[in-house]
């Protein structure tokens, strides 16, 4: 792989992520909070006029229990913790999916756990910790997938043009195979977890009968 390329892939393999001491420790306003993710999220857009955050996507997170209500119009930053996660996870999966793994946040730990003093904060930082560290093996996996695919029809006699899109396809499906693989399992840990919930809930409503009755 020429340097070139290899500057080009690195340069589309950037994620950018924003550490808990860049988020603002005092409450914003919705005009504030889009003018903050826009700000500090510009990179993540594939087209310029891409929008990372907008007023209706707040309110319906809000309307779908993926976030706590605002506080006399007002957003704390572990709002801005939760739309952070919200952001990256809406791009795989559903909004009932993301709700599903979302609500023991916004329950028991919004904005910490009474009980074990553990706050999203931590949370927060514990999840960009791992990813970031995920990061550079991730990136090195890719470049090799990318080394690999290439030439991979050497055996024909194709057109560099033809060549240069085959290569291309063989890159792009074994992305989307990983991907695929795992958002397979990501929500089949999601539908376990849901399930296991549902029949806690039953357990614990047909106990709350039986004492009632006796």
């Amino acid at each position: 792989m020429n340097k070139d390329t290899n500057d080009w892939l690195h340069s589309l393999l950037q994620v950018t992520a924003i550490p808990s001491a860049d988020i603002p420790n005092i409450d914003l306003y919705m005009d504030q909070i889009t003018t903050f993710m826009d700000t500090h999220l510009a990179d993540s857009r594939r087209y310029p006029d891409d929008k990372i955050m907008t007023k209706t996507m707040i309110n319906n997170y809000t309307k779908n229990h993926l976030l706590p209500p605002s506080v006399k119009k007002k957003y704390s930053r572990e709002h801005i913790f939760l739309l952070l996660l919200i952001y990256r996870l809406k791009n795989m999966l559903s909004i009932t999916d993301i709700q599903s793994i979302l609500e023991p946040l916004t329950t028991e730990y919004f904005p910490e756990n009474k009980e074990t003093g553990l706050s999203l904060k931590e949370i927060y930082d514990k999840l960009l910790s791992e990813t970031s560290e995920r990061h550079p093996g991730i990136e090195e996996q890719i470049l090799t997938d990318w080394e690999n695919s290439r030439d991979s029809f050497a055996d024909h006699s194709l057109s560099e043009e033809d060549t240069q899109y085959l290569d291309d396809l063989v890159f792009i499906y074994k992305l989307c195979y990983d991907i695929y693989v795992r958002k397979q399992a990501i929500e089949k840990i999601i539908d376990y977890r849901r399930q296991k919930n549902i029949s806690a809930e039953k357990k614990s409503k047909k106990a709350a009968k039986n004492n009632k009755e006796s």
